[in-house]
C-alpha cells in the first residue's frame, strides 16, 4: 500500500477534532476497532479528540480526560445487536459540546439519528465535516426480513454523505461501487493492523490441546458477530465439507451474536468460545491454521489483517480486505464472489494440498507488517486538516491522499 503526502506536507494539523460514532472501545465490532487507532494516532500527534457516542449503560458518563474527551447522550438498542446502542439526534446538545470543545472538524463514522444530527450540527458551525462508510447496513436488511427498505436506506446513505465533504471507504471497489451509484467524494482510507499483538509467535499448544486436537490437526477458526448477514451457514458447511478430508479438523468459532445458542445446539461438534480480545483473542487467532471469512456484507474486514498477521491461511471471497491485500495460492485463497459452492472448493482444496499451507501463511504475515496503523492515522489527520482548509462544503476538494490498494 502507497500513500502518496506529497502535496499535502506543506499543511498544518489540526489540534482538535471531534469524532461521532454509535459504538467505541471496548465494543468489540471492526468500527469499534478502527477508530481506537484512529484516536490513538490523532492523540500521538498532540490532537484533543471529543467523542460523542449513545450510553452504553446507566452508568455511563461523559469524561474529560485531557487530550480524550467524551459527551454520552442517550441511546436505544439497535434491532438485532442487543449490546449496541444508537444515540438519540439531540442537535443541540451536540452543538453545544461541539462549541465548547472549539472543535476544527468533525468525522462522523455511523449515519444513524445520532449521526445525522451532528451533520446537522456541524453545518450550522460551519465545521468542515469527514464521514466513514463503515458499514453495508443496507445489505443487512435482507436477513432481517426488512428487505422493502434497502432502497430508502440506500437513498438517504447516499444523501448523508453527499452532505459532508469527502467519505472515506476502505477498499477501491467500494469507492468505485458508490461512486457509481451517485456518491460524490469518495476516497479511499484502507485499515492496519497491529502486527505486535496479532502474531504467530502468540501460538499456544496448551490451548490446542483444550480444543482436542492434536499438534499437526488442521484448526479452522472463525471469527466475526455469530449472525444470518456474517453468512454463518457457509462456514459451518463449509468446515463439514473440509473433514471429509482432515478428519481430526475442528471448527473454533469466536464471537457472539442472535444465532450462537441455535447453532451450538445444531452443531456439538463445533466449538463456539464466545467473545474474546486483546492477548487472548489473538492466542486464539495464531493457535488456528485456516482462516475463515465467509461474510458478503462486510465493507473491508479487520479481521482478515489480524489472521494474516497471526500466520493463518485466509480462505474469503474475493472482495473487501481479502480481495485488496490477497494473491490466491501466495499468502491466502480467493473464492469466486458470492460463489458459496467455490467458497467450498477452496477449502477442499487446501485440506489436499495441506503442505502448501507454511509458506502461504509466512508470506500472510509479511504482508500484513506493511499495513501499519500509524500510516494509516496520517493519513486520516491530513484528510481532516485538507477539508478545514479547503471548505466544509467540500467543492474545493483535492483528491490528494489515497491510498492504493
Amino acid at each position: 500500500m502507497k500513500i502518496d503526502f506529497d502535496q499535502s506536507r506543506s499543511l498544518h494539523h489540526i489540534r482538535r477534532v471531534c469524532l461521532v460514532t454509535e459504538t467505541f472501545y471496548p465494543e468489540i465490532n471492526g468500527v469499534a476497532n478502527t477508530l481506537k487507532f484512529l484516536v490513538a494516532g490523532m492523540r500521538k500527534q498532540g490532537i484533543q479528540v471529543l467523542i460523542i457516542r449513545p450510553k452504553q449503560h446507566a452508568g455511563d458518563r461523559s469524561v474529560n480526560q485531557g487530550e480524550l474527551q467524551t459527551q454520552t447522550v442517550p441511546g436505544l438498542p439497535i434491532p438485532g445487536y442487543a449490546t449496541l446502542k444508537f444515540g438519540l439526534p439531540l442537535r443541540r446538545r451536540i452543538q453545544r459540546a461541539m462549541q465548547a470543545f472549539d472543535a476544527q472538524a468533525v468525522y462522523i463514522a455511523t449515519e444513524g439519528p445520532l449521526g445525522f444530527a451532528a451533520l446537522r450540527a456541524s453545518k450550522r458551525l460551519g465545521l468542515a465535516v469527514l464521514s466513514g462508510f463503515h458499514t453495508n447496513f443496507h445489505e443487512y436488511f435482507e436477513h432481517y426480513h426488512l428487505a422493502f427498505l434497502r432502497r430508502l436506506v440506500f437513498r438517504y446513505l447516499r444523501a448523508f454523505h453527499n452532505a459532508t465533504a469527502v467519505t472515506l471507504v476502505p477498499t477501491k471497489h467500494l469507492a468505485e461501487t458508490l461512486t457509481a451509484q451517485g456518491f460524490k467524494n469518495v476516497q479511499i482510507m484502507a485499515r492496519g493492523v497491529d502486527a505486535v499483538l496479532f502474531s504467530p509467535a502468540k501460538r499456544c499448544q496448551s490451548l490446542r490441546s483444550g480444543w482436542d486436537v492434536g499438534p499437526h490437526d488442521p484448526v479452522l477458526i472463525y471469527v466475526g458477530r455469530i449472525a444470518h448477514e456474517k453468512n454463518i451457514q457457509l462456514a459451518l458447511k463449509t468446515a463439514e465439507a473440509f473433514k471429509q478430508l482432515q478428519p481430526a479438523s475442528r471448527l473454533v468459532l469466536v464471537g457472539d451474536g442472535p444465532l450462537r445458542e441455535s447453532l451450538m445446539q445444531a452443531h456439538p461438534e463445533c466449538l463456539f468460545v464466545g467473545e474474546k480480545s486483546g492477548e487472548e483473542l489473538a492466542r486464539y487467532y495464531a493457535s488456528a491454521d485456516i482462516f475463515m471469512f465467509p461474510s458478503l456484507t462486510d465493507t473491508f474486514g479487520n479481521v482478515v489483517l489480524e489472521a494474516m498477521a497471526s500466520g493463518l491461511h485466509v480462505l474469503a471471497f474475493n472482495y473487501a480486505a481479502a480481495g485488496s491485500f490477497i494473491r490466491s495460492a501466495e499468502n491466502g485463497t480467493l473464492a469466486i464472489w458470492q460463489d458459496e459452492a467455490d467458497f467450498i472448493e477452496q477449502a477442499r482444496q487446501i485440506g489436499v494440498l495441506p503442505g502448501d499451507r507454511e509458506s502461504i501463511r509466512r508470506n500472510a504475515r509479511l504482508t500484513s507488517e506493511a499495513l501499519s496503523w500509524e500510516t494509516i492515522s496520517e493519513q486520516f489527520i491530513q484528510q481532516l486538516t485538507l477539508i478545514k482548509e479547503t471548505g466544509s462544503d467540500g467543492s474545493h476538494q483535492k483528491p490528494l491522499l489515497v491510498s492504493k490498494v
